[in-house]
Parts: C-alpha cells; structure tokens; sequence
C-alpha cells in the first residue's frame, strides 16, 4: 500500500484603505491639525462678538486678545505651547503636500479674471499674482464629496463685501484649499469656505463667515465680528482583511499481486 498526502495552502491578503480626516482630508490627511480652527505665528486680535468653533493657536508669539467678547465653542486658546507648536508643525506640513500636489498635476490658469460669476468643477486654479472675489462662486463637486478643489494665488486674495462661496453637488468645505502666496483679506459679510493658508497674514473684516480654517503661516489673523466654523469631513480608518484558503489532497494507491504456481 502506498499512501501519497499533499497539501497546497495558499493565503492572500487583501487591503482595502479609506482614508480622510478633518478638514485636511484624503492627501493631506498626514497633517494632523488637531482642532484648531485659526492658526498664527505672530499675534490673533478680535474685535466685537465673534464666534469660533474649534481651538485658537497661536506659535511662537504670544498674544491673543478679544476673548471676550469674542467666544470660543468647543475649543481653547492654545498660546506658545506645545499644542499651538504643533499646530505650526502641522500648518506646515499641509503647505509642503499642497505644494506637491499642485505641482504634479493639470491646472488652469485663471491671472487676471474674477472668481465672481464662475461655476468651477473640481481641479486647481492658479493665479500668478492677486486674485479677487466680487459676487458668487460657485464649487461643483460633480456629486463626490471627495473631489479637491485648490486654488494657489501667487500674492494677495481679497474678496469684496458680500461676495459668496456656494458649494453643490457634494463638494465640502474641507476639500476645498485657497494657498495665497502674502496675505489674504475677507470683506465685510462675506461668506467663506475652504482651509485658508496664507503664507503672511490674514484678515476676515466685519461680519464676514467662515466654514473651514484660516491659517497665517508667518503673520497675524486679525478678526472682527465674525462666525468661524471649523469643517469637517468623515474620517475612515484603514481596513486590512486576509484571506486563507486551504486545499488538503490524500491519495491512497492499493496494489496486490499474487503469483500462484
């Protein structure tokens, strides 16, 4: 009798990854920002009765003044600490994966033209100086609320009084960057959206909103009578599934032979 035995495991791994966060999603996910919902470097002034929702940091400067009357929903004033440290650190970071990003990929140039009127799908627009908002811009996510929408403008960005951002189709404010190369001015009433990073200073004048953050890499925010609302995107961790499949043969040869004389 003679008894052959096999057996044959064969394993795969498959890996299913989903990956977004607050505000800073999907690419720029790596860039933990914590909460904070207004960062500056130098000093963050209000005036008048503003509302922020999420954490005030400020890195290395000191001084932050308005609070009161200025009021801060589910967050703190982090000032020259390792939180508001780290939240530069952060700050930095998105700035260096919007650079990467906007460099590896199609744009359109916009130098020149108003923001005011358009109707823009998703993709990055550049402006080789300033750029300007007058009325409303209107952000189509094409019915995915993944899409980015990245606007890089070589210096200033300056919206008018009562200009307007409205998202449709699935955009969402946390996918949508405005990287201004100096400082950036919001006037009176308007209506903001998107993660604000200017590379000086900023400025959100009276009554102007915001939903998304504003983030002065080496300069001031100055605030007067404004509403901040930090945005947020949903945040699906990575999932790992293995899978193993185990196939067992045995194989059993009988042979008798008998020799009769």
């Amino acid at each position: 009798t003679t008894t052959i035995s096999s057996t044959t495991t064969i394993s795969s791994t498959t890996t299913i990854s989903s990956v977004g966060g607050q505000a800073t999603c999907g690419l720029f996910a790596s860039c933990n920002s914590r909460n904070c919902s207004v960062i500056a470097t130098t000093t963050i002034t209000n005036t008048g009765v503003s509302s922020i929702t999420g954490d005030v940091c400020l890195s290395p400067g000191s001084s932050v003044t308005g609070f009161p009357p200025g009021n801060i929903e589910d967050g703190e004033i982090h000032a020259a600490d390792d939180i508001a440290a780290s939240a530069i650190t952060s700050l930095d970071c998105l700035n260096t994966h919007l650079n990467d990003y906007t460099n590896s990929v199609s744009n359109m140039d916009l130098t020149g033209q108003d923001l005011g009127g358009m109707n823009l799908a998703p993709g990055v627009y550049v402006f080789s100086s300033s750029a300007a908002l007058t009325g409303t811009l209107i952000l189509n996510g094409s019915s995915s609320s993944t899409t980015l929408f990245i606007f890089k403008i070589g210096s200033t960005l300056t919206t008018a009084s009562a200009a307007t951002i409205t998202l449709v189709e699935g955009a969402l404010p946390c996918n949508v960057f405005w990287q201004v190369g100096s400082s950036a001015t919001l006037g009176t009433t308007t209506t903001f959206v998107g993660v604000l990073v200017a590379a000086i200073s900023i400025t959100v004048t009276t009554g102007a909103t915001v939903e998304g953050r504003l983030l002065a890499q080496n300069g001031a925010v100055t605030l007067d009578s404004n509403n901040i609302t930090l945005c947020f995107c949903l945040l699906q961790p990575t999932q790992t599934s293995t899978l193993t499949t185990t196939i067992s043969s045995t194989t059993t040869i009988s042979s008798t032979t008998t020799i009769s004389s």
